[in-house]
């Protein structure tokens, strides 16, 4: 049996809001589908003052590359500001999912 690495066993929590162009560009989809490839739980959804608020969960260094990608956003999309508040997990997430 293989023990897991310091990093692996270390479960950390954001908070995120993201400003700037982020809201009918993708955000959402490009968020949830870097969540599941780097596994990832929460969700993402659009707020109504403009920004993108994400909750997630995981692996201290698989949410630091999350947030890599969060801080690039996709294509068409211009990340302004990320607010990132670490908080200790729940343990209540499954999976990553867009809420409407």
């Amino acid at each position: 049996m293989t023990k897991k690495s310091d990093q692996e066993k270390e479960k950390k929590a954001i908070h995120v809001i993201v400003d700037g162009r982020v809201q009918g560009v993708g955000f959402r989809h490009f968020t949830r589908n870097n969540a599941h490839r780097l596994g990832v739980h929460g969700w993402v959804r659009n707020r109504d003052d403009g920004t993108v608020e994400i909750q997630a969960e995981g692996a201290q260094y698989r949410l630091k590359q999350f947030l890599k990608q969060v801080r690039k956003g996709p294509t068409h999309s211009w990340v302004q500001d990320v607010d990132v508040e670490w908080e200790e997990p729940q343990g209540e997430s499954y999976g990553f999912h867009v809420r409407y």
